[in-house]
């Protein structure tokens, strides 16, 4: 599921989204048409949505690990 997908799921506009950001609108379609970003963005669109975002590494040889720390927002580079 895309980002722009998850929110349409959860019944939000983009601008109800960058409301609860403090963003502009194209703020939100911006990263809605990327492939790539930081982690740190991800994870506060999905809790601005009210959802946990969680990074699982998959291997053939062991069960699911769940990663932590990854995509902070304290851990976010300065602009």
């Amino acid at each position: 599921m895309s980002l722009g997908e998850l929110r349409r799921a959860r019944a939000m506009t983009q601008h109800q989204l960058a409301a609860d950001l403090h963003v502009g609108q194209p703020s939100i379609a911006k990263p809605e048409r990327r492939t790539d970003m930081y982690l740190s963005t991800l994870r506060r669109f999905v809790e601005a949505m009210g959802g946990d975002l969680e990074i699982v590494a998959r291997f053939p040889d062991q069960p699911p690990v769940r990663l932590h720390g990854i995509g902070d927002l304290a851990e976010e580079p300065a602009s």
